[in-house]
């Protein structure tokens, strides 16, 4: 399973109406074809109803925290 798939299922908990992930790593250095580094991701999802911004963004990254992890994904 790729990286970006990963993302899509560790995002999927948080039960988004929208969920949008983008691979940019070509628009950054060192990119070869297949790499996978740099996401744009865009979700909207309920649970976020009431929170700061600051709030949302610990909610994404605690749902994808083991992938942010040295060595992360499967």
């Amino acid at each position: 399973m790729n990286l970006q798939q990963q993302l899509m299922e560790c995002l999927d908990t948080l039960n988004p109406s929208h969920l949008e992930i983008i691979n940019e790593s070509a628009n950054h250095g060192g990119y070869y074809p297949g790499k996978e580094s740099h996401f744009k991701v865009i979700i909207v999802s309920q649970i976020f109803q009431g929170m700061r911004a600051v709030q949302r963004h610990q909610k994404v990254y605690g749902a994808v925290q083991s992938l942010l992890a040295a060595g992360g994904g499967s």
